[in-house]
């Protein structure tokens, strides 16, 4: 009897086969920024589904690796990396994957072509999409402190279109004793003598180590305890041969569950040279610029993984033959691949919204009320897209069977990679109490409103206004939701306990309501039903996650083990009116 071989998942042009992305680009980008950018996405297409995984697969089981020593006993600190993220860097150069939202060719439409760019590039490479995060996060930085030494210094590196003059940041903020806490932090700045700003502590999370260059926040000495106290220090990494600067040592690279080929450090700093960014105080404040665009990139590759894993999954499912034809014909298997390809979209649309807004802010095109939907909508972006992105490659690793358990595959590590997702850059958790924040400095429910409102005036497709009244009933409770939390006692406590629910439903509304949005477009510019489809499946599964919870059934559920009936000892209660199924009422009745 002849052994079965299979064949296994290939990739043609990631953009040519990317039906959604192919759409958005001809919905939002027209004359000559849609041919640049059609262009350049075509292009980068065919290497990342080509070239890019033949690579991929090669490098296989690789990781980036320390030499600490040479052979005569010297500190040298010297990472070596994978042949895929050598030439990433060269192709990220090449495309200005960087440097194009600081060129402004494309005006505020310049953010939608760099992340399209990027949604193709991540996957392919390895992960190489988080050094180009914080590189852009340091440019914004740097650019908004107004430094003008520093900015002369370091952004034509950071957005240069060189590969010999490229530079990449790190961002130096995690230690032992604060990682969300970043106030905690103890490492140290003193200066010497002539004034020079010298570092002294431990950091022990710094992604990407091969960069030339970091933002890492210090207390400098004399300055009080908590954030207000910490400073944003530029931290220049390497010297012009490449060699680490005198006071910085590697003491390890991690061995981490997924992404192997980023060398992510843990470092001593012993008088490591810093310069000030702007001003010794507030240091905590002058991250957020980076924030917000390490927040931005981690959402569009987070949405770009998920499309990596269905494009896998559904070559595959052609390929694969089970009970006397390919699967991809078996109902059920089709029915778990919508799902995916649904979960996908309305991902990407969140996603490349945040991208648009950003575009728009930098520009100085954006409104007041856009600036604020944007606060907003980061990170429930991120958070929301985070914790899909998880889902739907575990979703495809399943899709395989066995091999998408067996590591030579390559499969595995579409999962190991996503689960960073929702833990940097701000935990689920922690991103929720942040979506708080922002409502209560902006006016960001109003923003958000409007939004949908904008979404429910573009509608003229029957099979749309279900989704759509999904979710501004989704919206409305909570809305409702928040406001009762706020007048009750104790509110704080029942903020904190809901805000996670409270965030997911946000981001599950803006998902239903932008992919019914481009829906519209879809079936009216390109007779196209798919999206359509999409914003069916999204509105059906469950949008709404908002519970009226008191904060002592989390303790009870969470803490009290010896109490015999849960629901005897303490049950919650909760009142409030359904909102309405209507659309037609919204306007009136939903209240910011």
């Amino acid at each position: 009897m002849e052994d079965v071989v299979q064949d296994p998942p290939a990739l043609g042009n990631q953009y040519i086969t990317d039906r959604v992305l192919q759409s958005y680009v001809k919905r939002t980008l027209s004359g000559k920024t849609a041919e640049d950018a059609e262009a350049a996405l075509e292009a980068l297409g065919a290497e990342a589904g080509e070239r890019l995984h033949a690579m991929e697969q090669a490098d296989i089981g690789k990781k980036a690796t320390l030499k600490q020593w040479d052979a005569w006993g010297a500190r040298i600190d010297e990472i070596t990396v994978t042949p895929l993220w050598e030439e990433a860097e060269r192709l990220a150069v090449e495309y200005g994957l960087v440097r194009r939202p600081y060129e402004m060719a494309h005006g505020p439409q310049s953010r939608i072509v760099q992340f399209a760019l990027a949604h193709l590039f991540i996957p392919a490479t390895d992960f190489y999409g988080c050094p180009l995060a914080m590189t852009d996060g340091a440019a914004r930085t740097l650019l908004d402190s107004g430094n003008e030494a520093l900015i002369d210094e370091a952004l034509p590196h950071l957005t240069a279109r060189d590969p010999s003059a490229f530079w990449t940041s790190g961002q130096w903020m995690t230690e032992l004793s604060g990682g969300s806490d970043v106030s905690q932090t103890q490492t140290t700045a003193r200066t010497d003598d002539d004034g020079t700003w010298r570092l002294y502590g431990r950091k022990w999370f710094t992604s990407a180590i091969t960069a030339q260059m970091a933002l890492a926040l210090a207390r400098p000495d004399g300055n009080p305890e908590g954030g207000a106290g910490l400073a944003l220090f530029y931290v220049p990494i390497r010297d012009e041969n490449g060699a680490l600067n005198d006071g910085i040592r590697v003491n390890r690279l991690k061995d981490k569950l997924g992404t192997w080929k980023l060398p992510t450090a843990e470092l001593t700093l012993d008088g490591a040279r810093a310069i000030p960014v702007d001003g010794l105080e507030h240091g905590t404040r002058r991250i957020s610029p980076m924030l917000n665009i390490t927040r931005t990139w981690n959402a569009v590759t987070a949405t770009s993984l998920m499309r990596r894993a269905v494009a896998l999954a559904r070559d595959y499912a052609e390929k694969r033959e089970a009970f006397g034809e390919p699967i991809a014909y078996h109902p059920l298997h089709q029915e778990t691949i919508a799902d995916m390809q649904a979960t996908y979209e309305g991902a990407f649309h969140l996603s490349f919204r945040v991208a648009e807004l950003l575009g728009r802010r930098e520009a100085g095109a954006a409104t007041d009320e856009e600036r604020d939907l944007l606060r907003v909508l980061t990170p429930v972006a991120k958070l929301l897209t985070a914790k899909q992105a998880v889902e739907v490659t575990s979703e495809a690793l399943e899709a395989f069977g066995g091999a998408g358990y067996v590591e030579d595959t390559g499969l595995p590590k579409l999962l190991r990679d996503a689960q960073v997702l929702p833990i940097w850059e701000g935990t689920t958790n922690v991103l929720s109490l942040d979506v708080l924040r922002a409502l209560d400095r902006t006016d960001g429910l109003l923003a958000i409103r409007n939004e949908l409102r904008r979404c429910v005036s573009m509608l003229s497709i029957q099979t749309m206004v279900e989704p759509m009244r999904a979710a501004v009933k989704a919206f409305r409770e909570a809305v409702q939701w928040l406001q009762a939390a706020q007048q009750k006692e104790e509110a704080e406590k029942h903020l904190q306990a809901g805000a996670r629910r409270f965030a997911l439903t946000l981001g599950y509304v803006m998902e239903v309501a932008l992919t019914a949005c481009h829906a519209q477009w879809a079936v009216q510019e390109e007779s196209d039903g798919r999206s359509a489809a999409a914003a069916e499946r999204l509105a059906e599964q469950k949008i709404n996650h908002i519970a009226r919870l008191d904060p002592h059934d989390a303790y009870v559920l969470t803490w009290d083990f010896n109490c015999p009936t849960l629901f005897e000892c303490h049950t919650g209660s909760g009142d409030g009116a359904p909102a309405s199924d209507t659309l037609t009422d919204f306007a009136d009745t939903t209240t910011a």
